[in-house]
């Protein structure tokens, strides 16, 4: 699987603290093993982000990503709090 990060993830990783991001440099060595273990809580979202998938960093920290199963693809899109994603 490849793996891609768009920009605005990027930015919005770089703004958050140091343990956040270690947390999800940790949580993407798990996504690479096995993008569905249960710890991810890998998951489709609805609303404005339906057709995106969502996996847990921490217990408020999240990334959003799509999935192109064709090329063996995600993408990173979002990066932040449940409150900053889901306003």
């Amino acid at each position: 699987m490849q793996i891609e990060f768009k920009k605005s993830f990027v930015k919005m990783l770089d703004k958050s603290p140091e343990k956040i991001q270690e947390a999800l440099r940790e949580r993407l060595r798990l996504f690479e093993k096995d993008p569905y273990g249960s710890v991810l809580h890998n998951h489709w979202l609805t609303g404005k982000y339906a057709g995106l998938k969502s996996i847990n960093i921490t217990g408020d920290w999240r990334a959003i990503f799509i999935e192109i199963r064709k090329e063996n693809l995600v993408i990173f899109l979002l990066f932040g709090t449940h409150s900053q994603l889901y306003k």
